[in-house]
């Protein structure tokens, strides 16, 4: 897949040099276990960043995945209990595009600060749920519910393999279909767009509502990795998802981004913990570098956005 000339690169390189190091000071890093713990851990970042990455595009923001991760997790749950396993993937899904939409609704038609409305939702969706199942755990699953069904490693193989199909099938859309050009045209001049036809209320309707949706899938994945559910899921996994959006090359205000340099953002985050701890240095430096790395990519936005507008001053 063909990188943008930018951020993207730079987030690459990046990864590259950490990699590089770790063969030579901690090889055991890329030992099978690690890699496989590697991957699993983040395809549930990787799924709600690839929406993630859509909606800032369009210049807008979402807050409020982790608390719909929480509320899909519950779902998926209890929907196992109730329903035979093979409708649980449509109702969680559905839930998420549910709650998406809300967002949605209330950012394109009511015309409300899309930060002002997530944040809104994230507090309150998360505060109910709180509410009604007093952090209590969903136990007694079905035995066709962990792995869905599967032993442990066709199941681990199953969900990483699903996550790689989508973010296949969606980056290619995001460069071959109209409906996703259309983010990038609403995202890079809203008015230009509506003027050349674009119905611009319902794209951005509809990355909520698509961010809601992948939220959810990512929910019903990982709670199959465990034989209860919590009721507390999804805690700062909007702020993971939006790192890696912003690290991988995506302006934070709107009409450019790239699913590869989303991609690489994820990676390049869920790789700092477990190479600190195999380098033997404390794990609570994750955060602090994590910071580093979002505010050295800001500040290239910010300077190649100044390098750009001297140029067409010279010219």
């Amino acid at each position: 897949m063909k990188l943008r000339i930018g951020r993207e690169s730079a987030a690459l390189i990046t990864l590259s040099v950490l990699y590089a190091y770790l063969v030579i000071a901690a090889p055991a890093f890329f030992s099978i276990a690690n890699l496989r713990d590697l991957a699993l851990s983040n395809v549930t970042v990787l799924l709600v960043a690839i929406g993630m990455t859509f909606v800032i595009v369009a210049r807008e923001i979402d807050v409020s995945v982790g608390s719909i991760f929480a509320i899909c997790t519950v779902i998926a749950g209890l929907s196992a209990l109730l329903l035979p396993m093979p409708l649980v993937p449509l109702v969680v899904i559905a839930a998420g595009v549910i709650l998406g939409s809300i967002n949605g609704a209330i950012v394109a038609w009511v015309k409300a600060p899309s930060i002002v409305v997530t944040l809104a939702t994230m507090i309150g969706w998360r505060e109910a749920l709180r509410s009604s199942t007093g952090g209590a755990w969903i136990q007694h699953l079905p035995q066709n519910f962990q792995w869905f069904g599967l032993d442990q490693r066709k199941g681990e193989i199953l969900i990483v393999a699903t996550t790689l199909v989508v973010f296949g099938v969606l980056a290619w859309g995001a460069k071959h279909l109209f409906a996703f050009r259309a983010i990038y045209a609403t995202g890079s001049d809203k008015e230009a767009a509506r003027l050349a036809g674009i119905p611009t209320n319902w794209v951005t309707f509809a990355v909520f509502a698509f961010v809601g949706a992948l939220t959810g899938f990512a929910a019903l994945l990982n709670a199959t990795r465990f034989s209860d559910v919590p009721a507390n899921g999804g805690i700062n996994l909007e702020l993971k998802a939006i790192a890696a959006v912003v690290i991988g090359g995506t302006a934070i205000t709107g009409g450019r981004g790239t699913l590869a340099g989303t991609c690489i953002g994820v990676v390049l985050l869920g790789s700092i913990a477990p190479a600190l701890i195999f380098l033997g240095i404390n794990p609570y430096w994750e955060k602090a570098i994590q910071g580093l790395i979002i505010l050295a990519g800001v500040l290239f936005d910010v300077l190649r956005t100044w390098h750009q507008r001297r140029a067409v001053v010279v010219a």
